[in-house]
């Protein structure tokens, strides 16, 4: 019987200045530097992405989920970029050593590729393969001249039909539109995210996380569901109304993407709540400042953190902000209300979640690259260990 072709989306997670990194440095700590940035960005991508395999000095990665939100599409490979940069950042702080390798691995950055298309399941040497024309366009999308328009080796750099199926407005969004011709494909319509600028946003950005310590009010709650799953049904207004009480939720971010300054509108009958995000660091938290619909209430500060919890479960803290004492009173009425509400909600959730999905280590995939951290613990100097 013929593979059957399966819609996915298609992502490459790419190593820039490679080559020129192993060229010029000591191999001792070089390939345990690589592998320790693979796997770092291979980790943020899981889920959604799952990986098909390593290709050297990059990662090719795939979902076959029928649907996937824009936005947590686009976070998956924004927050993986900047959870390299900030491992990046962290080596290069805690390494005593002067091997070159060490010195250099400031030199390498990250680019992504993205395509959705058709792709088939093939059984190869003892193991699967992807196939299709769809995978050989987003391996030739690495080759491109991405770089020269931007002015740097670090973006995203998605395909027309990656963007379509997202169901996104590229141009709302900032990105950068490109064109590329392939041989044999040819004129292939582009859209660019500089992620280095993207990381200077992020990493200017202004916390503002009520943490466990500084929580007035804690509602505290075990999923038996995957940590992104949850957060998706937390931050997706389709998801979201699935379980919470609420007749309508409107999503208005301006740009049609998630972040600081998107508002949701919670429509129940005649009262809307309205929730604006303050923070947004996915997949780990957000907080967001509440408005309910009586007259003189104060503004409520919540925090929504997703964390791992006990025997592979999700955690959930719902930390409310320490109020004005003037507004203690009413914040402890609606902390009742709100802790009832969410309780019987959460219960709708489990049930709707629980036992539904595969996790992700059930899944068969290539095992990740692991890094021994010796080029943290070993020193090397001229290519001797000291």
């Amino acid at each position: 019987m013929l593979p059957k072709a399966e819609a996915a989306y298609f992502a490459i997670a790419d190593i820039s200045g490679y080559t020129n990194f192993l060229a010029a440095v000591e191999l001792d700590h070089a390939q345990d530097i690589i592998a320790d940035f693979m796997d770092t960005v291979v980790k943020a991508l899981r889920p959604p992405f799952r990986l098909a395999k390593f290709e050297g000095d990059a990662a090719f990665v795939y979902t076959t989920a029928e649907t996937i939100d824009g936005s947590l599409l686009q976070d998956a490979i924004e927050g993986a970029y900047f959870k390299f940069r900030r491992r990046l950042r962290s080596v290069r702080q805690a390494s005593t050593c002067e091997c070159q390798a060490c010195v250099a691995m400031g030199d390498l950055d990250f680019k992504f590729v993205i395509h959705h298309g058709e792709m088939v399941k093939q059984k190869m040497g003892g193991r699967e393969e992807l196939a299709g024309r769809d995978v050989i366009l987003v391996h030739r999308l690495l080759k491109n001249t991405v770089a020269e328009k931007i002015g740097g080796r670090a973006y995203a750099l998605y395909s027309d039909a990656a963007i379509r199926a997202m169901g996104v407005d590229p141009v709302a969004q900032g990105l950068i539109a490109h064109r590329e011709t392939i041989d044999v494909i040819g004129d292939v319509t582009l859209w660019a995210r500089d992620l280095e600028a993207a990381w200077r946003q992020e990493d200017a950005q202004t916390r503002m996380q009520v943490t466990r310590d500084d929580a007035y009010v804690m509602l505290e709650f075990d999923i038996a569901a995957p940590r992104q799953t949850v957060w998706e049904f937390f931050t997706v207004p389709g998801q979201w109304q699935k379980w919470w009480d609420a007749d309508t939720i409107v999503e208005d971010s301006g740009k049609g993407r998630r972040g600081p300054g998107t508002r949701n509108h919670c429509m129940h009958g005649n009262h809307t709540v309205v929730e604006e995000m303050l923070d947004w660091r996915p997949p780990d938290y957000f907080t967001v400042g509440i408005t309910l619909p009586i007259p003189g209430a104060p503004r409520i500060v919540m925090t929504r953190a997703v964390l791992d919890g006990p025997n592979g479960m999700t955690h959930l803290e719902l930390r409310v902000a320490k109020p004005k004492p003037k507004d203690r009173e009413f914040v402890d009425g609606a902390a009742v209300k709100y802790a009832e509400r969410m309780t019987k909600a959460i219960a709708g959730l489990r049930s709707m979640l629980e036992g539904k999905q595969p996790a992700l280590d059930a899944v068969e995939e290539p095992a990740l690259t692991r890094s021994s951290g010796r080029f943290l613990t070993e020193p090397v100097k001229s290519g001797v260990r000291g």
